[in-house]
């Protein structure tokens, strides 16, 4: 019985946050700041939620640190998704090879 109380109200707030901009927002939006403010918030919301994982998806925050560092250079030359991850992948790995033969 509990679970499907709480199934329902989870299905409410789902259903709420997606229904509110809709009810709210039935004109098309004239304010550039708030157009502009909006078409940001998806990027802002994903990189606050990759950024910090980032750091604590390694075995130390060092190789984490270093797979992020070299993933900055061919993301801001506007190469592909894949290209950047792949990079940021390799070069952590790496430094986790390299602190493993110094240990």
């Amino acid at each position: 019985m509990r679970f499907y109380l709480l199934l329902a109200v989870m299905a409410v707030v789902t259903y709420l946050v997606r229904m509110v901009p809709f009810v709210a927002f039935r004109k098309k939006i004239s304010s550039a700041f708030v157009s502009s403010f909006l078409y940001y918030v998806p990027y802002a919301v994903l990189g606050a939620m990759t950024v910090p994982a980032v750091f604590y998806s390694t075995g130390s925050a060092l190789s984490a640190a270093v797979g992020f560092g070299c993933c900055l250079v061919p993301a801001f030359m506007g190469k592909s998704l894949i290209t950047v991850a792949l990079t940021a992948s390799t070069a952590a790995l790496a430094a986790e090879g390299i602190m493993a033969l110094i240990k």
